[in-house]
């Protein structure tokens, strides 16, 4: 983590308070921004919190989604912590949504998806990670959009998952929804990353910041 790095939630200070969403602000329990090393190479991304974040404020944390999440950054070494931790010890790593609010009855509209997208946008810039790891079908359209030649749809994230997919200036690791994913499934995309990113330079940077 960056010397200057004074706290893991909401590290680049971002608007704790956005009203921005009418109908996300009313539903919320808690606004959830992004959390981990600002420093990272690996950045994860899912649609929107997910109800234990909701809760906590801290993403992927607080339910089982999470707690599959934080398991699997045990095993690649991002994280130094139990996988049921509420604020998760976490190096090289950052964790962020499209969306900061959660509607507990329904997804994100497309407009309350372009609504967020600065601060997302914000994120990617700041960080520059090296691996994106985009969770769910419509996080991945949204970043393939942004960051790739392909168009939404032209990648189906249950065929990419676990598999490696070229980007402008990074690379997208695709990972199939949290509630949805099978062990079979969890095991495959750990075992992507180890056998066929972390053989690359991606380790020989870790920790590169003084972490």
């Amino acid at each position: 983590m960056d010397a200057e790095q004074e706290s893991l939630a909401n590290p680049f200070s971002m608007d704790a308070s956005c009203e921005n969403c009418a109908a996300l602000c009313d539903a919320r329990s808690t606004l959830v921004h992004g959390y981990g090393d600002v420093g990272g190479e690996f950045l994860f991304v899912a649609e929107r919190p997910h109800s234990g974040a909701d809760r906590t404020g801290v993403p992927f944390t607080g339910d089982a989604a999470g707690e599959r999440l934080q398991s699997i950054l045990g095993e690649l070494g991002f994280s130094r912590s139990p996988p049921d931790a509420d604020e998760p010890d976490l190096q090289n790593v950052f964790l962020t949504y499209l969306t900061r609010c959660r509607h507990p009855e329904r997804g994100p509209s497309d407009e309350e998806v372009r609504t967020c997208e600065p601060y997302l946008n914000a994120e990617i810039r700041m960080i520059n990670p090296e691996i994106i790891v985009p969770i769910g079908q419509r996080t991945l359209d949204a970043l393939a959009t942004d960051y790739t030649t392909n168009r939404p749809g032209d990648v189906d994230v249950a065929e990419a998952h676990a598999t490696t997919v070229r980007g402008r200036g990074f690379e997208l690791v695709p990972m199939v929804d949290l509630e949805t994913q099978s062990d079979e499934q969890t095991a495959a995309f750990v075992d992507h990353l180890l056998e066929n990113v972390f053989s690359r330079d991606y380790r020989q940077t870790k920790g590169r910041r003084g972490r």
